[in-house]
């Protein structure tokens, strides 16, 4: 007699010896979205999986057979759900996969994945201290100079995942204070692309904002929102060419950031700005948390980020603030 799987209160998923997805019950229907696309499709296809690190798993076949795993499941809508995963196989080689959904994203696996971004750059001021202390005199200044850049650059990136990190908890839980002054977006964009062309010595990136834009609104987040975006455009898309431009939109200001890079295909636009989101195209990687983290520094200040992009031209990632930010909270 064949159990009916919506009398179960999990969700679960039946998996052909071919690796498609053959069915679900009723708490599936709602922890997977849209069911009737997914249906028929391979895993990988109808949904995407991934682990504590965002990286994307259970492509070539499901394991941790009996074992309960926790991954993220990548819903047909691009929302991330968090389950816990256990596994048993059938006599005709089916797999019927169990999931209890975990009600928000485990603060283990971010500190996981931040902790796993640190290490680069802990290594190497390590390394490089390490080598002037026990070779001081024999290594020339110029030498030297150029080792403490690096130490200043890697010791301001450890600073950028730790402010990550601090941030995640306070956006989440709605305790985020905004320390506000006004802010020359112009001058605050300059700096930002003198810091980012320290790491990467190839970027090319004008700034046309007119001198006098200003916006109420916490400098460091603001900073780091486009920090986000101009390393994002020179890493994933081209240091060279790109363009910061701003000024008055209506009621807001508006700040682009716009490369010249290969672009973002339609189905992963919708998705970027979603946590632990990072496009598999084999090209270098970070936490997934960036602009997720850039999205909800935004709107705490009351504005949009939002992405276009034009395959085989590049991308535009703009946000806005209010332009009336100062009166509005002061009244005046």
């Amino acid at each position: 007699m064949d159990l009916d799987l919506d009398l179960l209160p999990d969700v679960v998923l039946l998996i052909g010896p071919d690796g498609t997805l053959e069915r679900t019950n009723r708490a599936g229907v709602a922890f997977l979205g849209s069911v009737d696309a997914a249906i028929g499709k391979p895993v990988g296809e109808a949904f995407e999986l991934r682990d504590a690190l965002g990286r994307p798993t259970w492509r070539d076949g499901v394991v941790d057979v009996g074992k309960e795993t926790e991954l993220t499941f990548r819903r047909s809508d691009g929302e991330d759900v968090v389950a816990v995963l256990t596994v048993a196989f059938t006599d005709e080689g089916r797999a019927v996969v169990c999931a209890r959904p975990i009600s928000d994203k485990s603060g283990i696996a971010i500190v996981s994945t931040v902790s796993h971004e640190l290490r680069s750059p802990l290594t190497s001021v390590k390394g490089y201290v390490s080598l002037m202390l026990n070779r001081w005199d024999r290594i020339d200044d110029a030498k030297k100079r150029e080792m403490l850049e690096q130490v200043h650059h890697d010791a301001d990136r450890v600073t950028r995942l730790v402010t990550e990190l601090l941030d995640i908890s306070r956006l989440e839980t709605g305790r985020l204070v905004l320390q506000r002054q006004m802010v020359d977006l112009g001058q605050l964009a300059a700096s930002v692309v003198e810091k980012v062309a320290m790491a990467y010595p190839k970027l090319d990136c004008a700034v046309s904002i007119a001198t006098g834009t200003e916006a109420y609104a916490d400098p460091d987040k603001i900073e780091q929102v486009l920090t986000n975006l101009v390393e994002n455009a020179a890493k994933y898309g081209n240091p060279l060419g790109m363009e910061i431009s701003g000024g008055r939109d209506g009621d807001d200001l508006r700040v682009s950031v716009t490369d010249r890079g290969d672009g973002i295909p339609a189905d992963d636009l919708p998705r970027v700005f979603t946590k632990f989101f990072r496009r598999d195209h084999g090209r270098p990687t970070g936490t997934g948390l960036g602009l997720w983290i850039s999205r909800g520094l935004v709107e705490a200040h009351d504005g949009e980020l939002i992405a276009t992009s034009t395959v085989g031209e590049g991308s535009t990632f703009s946000f806005t603030l209010p332009a009336d930010a100062f009166e509005a909270i002061h009244g005046s």
